[in-house]
């Protein structure tokens, strides 16, 4: 089975001089931030302490500032240039890793169209999330061929109705948003023909940058002078949902500085704040935990695959809720941040997960 690999990769340049190259500077980079050391750092990343330190001069040079600083008793320690690289090359892949796990699941289904015949792949379109990247990452597909796509929950749901993908990943706020949701995604999902699988229960709420110096707790404190903040993607569920509450609440959009600025995954959204440029955004605490912000959460939902009834008994579609059942997946939903396993894998009906009326 041909398995594609797409990674970012950038490169920076002044004044027409050739490039420099920051993959490996930037692992060095991030072990010296662990390990205080250049010596260990460059052993870690299997680099001489010969080419560490000219690669290291060659930087600075390039910048015009240094990288480095060191302290009696401190060890070296990264300067604030040094830092913001290691952000940026972080923000980077958070911001492009779902697109570019998506690109190089349709190469790799091109490619095995052309080199080798099998059986039809099952596809999946979802919002990006952290279940649902964990469960793709159990996938063998050499047995079980399956071609996914991040897109917004809407995308996703709209593709379904149209036979474009056979599961679509989105997720529904319980309590007072679950109604107005519902109705949203009732124009494309008829309970006749569709059906819904748990994927995970989990609590979106307020990131905000670490040990939360300015005291955000509520989307009220959005707008408070001077308060940045990042959104998600117009067409996101959680960006859908955030309008909902603001609409009921308040405060208004337009009284939040920054409400139009939008980042395309809950990672991206943890890494700009991380960055230092934004101080809040609403996210997952799994994206939370991994940039080391505050988190308060605001509501529970459920992340559900929406399936065709007429596709549940194909053997692709009955191996991946089978995967999906297992303990090795509940195991690794519930060691997410922020995630409930509890009836992962199980078949849900429209008219109950939405809470509509007899």
């Amino acid at each position: 089975m041909l398995t594609v690999h797409i990674r970012p990769h950038w490169e920076i340049s002044v004044k027409g001089e050739p490039p420099l190259d920051t993959a490996d500077l930037l692992g060095l980079l991030l072990s010296i931030q662990d390990t205080g050391s250049i010596a260990q750092a460059a052993k870690s990343v299997k680099l001489s302490y010969r080419y560490a330190w000219g690669l290291l001069r060659t930087a600075e040079t390039l910048f015009g500032e240094q990288l480095l600083q060191t302290g009696r008793g401190r060890g070296t320690q990264l300067t604030p240039l040094a830092q913001k690289l290691v952000w940026a090359d972080r923000r980077i892949a958070a911001r492009l890793s779902p697109t570019l796990q998506s690109l190089a699941s349709e190469l790799e289904a091109e490619l095995v169209r052309i080199t080798a015949s099998r059986t039809r792949a099952l596809r999946m379109d979802a919002s990006h999330g952290f279940a649902v990247a964990a469960l793709l990452g159990c996938i063998d597909r050499g047995a079980l061929p399956l071609d996914s796509r991040y897109r917004t929950s809407t995308d996703a749901v709209v593709a379904l109705a149209r036979r474009e993908c056979d599961l679509a990943g989105f997720h529904v706020p319980l309590g007072r948003f679950q109604a107005p949701t519902a109705s949203w995604y009732l124009r494309w999902l008829d309970p006749e023909q569709h059906c819904l699988v748990r994927v995970a229960g989990r609590h979106p709420g307020l990131s905000a940058a670490r040990g939360n110096p300015l005291g955000l707790r509520t989307l009220a404190d959005l707008a408070r002078p001077g308060v940045r903040f990042v959104n998600r993607q117009a067409g996101s569920g959680t960006r859908m949902l955030l309008e909902m509450m603001l609409a009921a609440d308040g405060p208004p959009p337009d009284a939040i500085q920054g409400f139009n600025n939008a980042e395309f995954t809950h990672s991206a959204v943890a890494a700009y704040i991380a960055s230092g440029m934004a101080d809040a955004g609403i996210g997952m605490r799994a994206a939370s935990a991994q940039f080391k912000l505050d988190f308060t959460p605001l509501v529970n939902e459920v992340y559900y695959f929406a399936v065709r009834r007429d596709a549940l008994e194909e053997p692709a579609m009955r191996q991946l809720l089978e995967l999906m059942r297992t303990p090795a997946y509940h195991k690794l939903v519930a060691a997410l941040p922020g995630y409930d396993a509890r009836g992962t894998g199980e078949m849900v009906e429209i008219a109950d997960a939405f809470a509509l009326p007899a």
